[in-house]
């Protein structure tokens, strides 16, 4: 990582809406794409989480993965945290430079309810 640039810091300044700070760690040469292990979060999608809609404009633009899901935030791309908050400007931007939310996970299929026991059958017959 360039001298100057402090992915932590980055991060939090794209979730604070601070464009000049964010900006300055985009410009050092930071990883926006990048998960740190104590925070397991995307930029991207942590921000738009945060309704931060001019950092994520911001990042997207500085070239963030439009596609990449955040593992902490339950898996979500930058697409979904947008749907999830009502971001409707960023949602029209990622889908409009080709963004995808994977498919949903089918619910688990109910087992049938139980039978009634046959016990009965048994000391019957």
């Amino acid at each position: 990582m360039p001298a100057g640039g402090n992915w932590k810091e980055m991060f939090n300044a794209a979730c604070e809406g601070d464009i000049e700070l964010l900006r300055y760690h985009v410009d050092c040469g930071v990883d926006v794409d990048y998960a740190h292990p104590e925070f397991l979060s995307t930029p991207l999608v942590a921000c738009i989480l945060a309704r931060q809609q001019a950092s994520a404009e911001l990042l997207i633009e500085c070239g963030a993965n439009i596609n990449l899901q955040s593992e902490f935030d339950e898996g979500m791309t930058p697409l979904q945290a947008a749907r999830h908050v009502g971001l409707q400007a960023v949602e029209a931007r990622l889908l409009a430079l080709g963004a995808t939310a994977p498919p949903q996970r089918a619910a688990p299929a109910r087992a049938a309810a139980p039978s009634k026991p046959v016990w009965w059958r048994a000391w019957l017959g």
